[in-house]
């Protein structure tokens, strides 16, 4: 053996081993990159536009299709409602307002799946057709502290919680400021708006009812 043959044999050893990292190294940078891909959400079928609410959204946050498209008299008693409770340290949130019917849809199928029945759904969740959230008249109200101001003083603004089951989930009657808000029904299935979608209409309205414009339903 020559003496140059124990030096290509350690450099031949040395390109190998240099070969072999920078292949864990590619290894290790698609894994990441792989990682990050799966890491970044799919855009959701719905969107603000459909009604979706992020956090920290406020009644008088008009920027909001959730917000913007409630009944023009059930938004105007919401602010005026949380204008008042503002002065006792409670801020008016809505987790939920206006909803396009494809979210209500959406909502639903994920009620089912989560409760395992259509029947125990719709304790929950209401159908496109029948929802007072579809046709701008209904807001869920966060946080718990301001569902608890209204139970105590929404009557006097006409806003009244309509299903014991659901705390947060208001709805506009005038006749209340007067008479005080009528009885609350169990869960919607009670309720016999909730029957309407069976003759493919909108669910009759408790109370008068103001038509918003044609323009803001749009979406």
């Amino acid at each position: 053996m020559s003496d140059s043959e124990p030096a290509r044999a350690a450099a031949g050893r040395t390109r190998s081993a240099i070969l072999a990292a920078l292949v864990v190294v590619s290894a290790a940078l698609v894994g990441v990159l792989g990682h990050q891909s799966l890491a970044v959400p799919s855009s959701s079928a719905t969107s603000l536009i459909d009604g979706v609410v992020p956090d920290g959204v406020t009644v008088f946050d008009d920027e909001y299709p959730a917000v913007a498209n409630l009944d023009p008299a059930l938004l105007g008693a919401l602010r005026q409602a949380a204008t008042d409770a503002a002065g006792d340290g409670v801020g008016f949130f809505v987790d939920s307002g206006w909803r396009s019917p494809q979210y209500q849809e959406r909502l639903l199928r994920e009620a089912v799946s989560r409760y395992g029945s259509e029947a125990e759904a719709a304790r929950w969740v209401a159908t496109a057709d029948t929802s007072a959230h579809v046709s701008g008249d209904a807001v869920d109200i966060g946080h718990s502290d301001a569902a608890a101001w209204l139970s105590e003083h929404g009557a006097g603004y006409g806003l009244c919680q309509t299903y014991r089951n659901e705390p947060w989930h208001y709805e506009l009657r005038p006749e209340a400021i007067g008479r005080g808000c009528p009885p609350m029904y169990a869960d919607p299935t009670h309720d016999p708006r909730m029957q309407s979608s069976s003759m493919g209409g909108r669910p009759s309205q408790v109370g008068p009812r103001r038509t918003v414009p044609e323009v803001v339903r749009a979406g």
